[in-house]
């Protein structure tokens, strides 16, 4: 089996939270580095021990402990805006990894219960610290195989939706930039327009990686 069709069926088998305490951008990253030998299969607090019996199982693998290192495996959750506190920042917005957060700038925010994942990932941009994990109860608290492939579809969409409007504001600097290069200027400013033109170009051609990804980076932990 080729390393890209294990890393998928090892991806179907984790819970796509997105949260990153795996030490990977995303859970297809770590389901990558997990068939590529270079992540262990305990590494992912959300999937629990259950989640590494999965995985030991699809790879024939011994199950282990989840890494302490990692965190720990917990009840599910969901995030709670405090709508008296939130000042409409967006920056919770931007953070969640599946849109599971509306509204609009300077105005209240509001979770969507039934798509947040419990990632926690909004938690630490909000900077008046009016966002709550909420635990549910047993009997809403299991994470399902739909729900994970729903979660797992909001995040490929977003990510699509990033990409495109990245796209779309390279285009409009790059035409800006352009239409300053007809006009009359010290050629150390042309000369930096220029290259600017050529990273654009770049990273348009796959040659160059694109910024939104690379502040999107997640340094593995040790």
């Amino acid at each position: 089996m080729s390393a890209g069709r294990l890393a998928e069926k090892i991806d179907a088998l984790l819970p796509q939270t997105q949260c990153t305490k795996c030490g990977y951008s995303g859970c297809l990253p770590y389901a990558r580095a997990i068939a590529a030998g270079v992540a262990d299969i305990n590494q992912c607090p959300p999937g629990g021990a259950a989640g590494v019996d999965r995985l030991a199982a699809l790879l024939g693998r011994v199950a282990r402990p989840l890494n302490p290192d990692y965190g720990s495996e917990q009840m599910r959750a969901v995030a709670l805006i405090d709508e008296a506190r939130c000042i409409g920042c967006t920056l919770c917005i931007q953070a969640c990894p599946v849109d599971a957060i509306v509204g609009a700038p300077k105005l209240m925010h509001s979770v969507i219960a039934g798509l947040c994942t419990g990632c926690e990932l909004c938690l630490p941009p909000c900077p008046v610290d009016c966002i709550d994990m909420l635990q549910l109860p047993q009997a809403d608290a299991q994470w399902t195989p739909a729900m994970a492939e729903a979660a797992r579809a909001r995040f490929r969409v977003r990510k699509l939706r990033l990409a495109r409007d990245l796209d779309e504001r390279s285009e409009r600097l790059a035409r800006k930039a352009q239409e300053k290069l007809g006009q009359t200027m010290p050629d150390a400013k042309k000369a930096v327009i220029l290259a600017a033109l050529e990273r654009a170009r770049l990273r348009k051609a796959g040659k160059a990686p694109a910024q939104a990804e690379a502040r999107g980076a997640v340094v593995k932990k040790p």
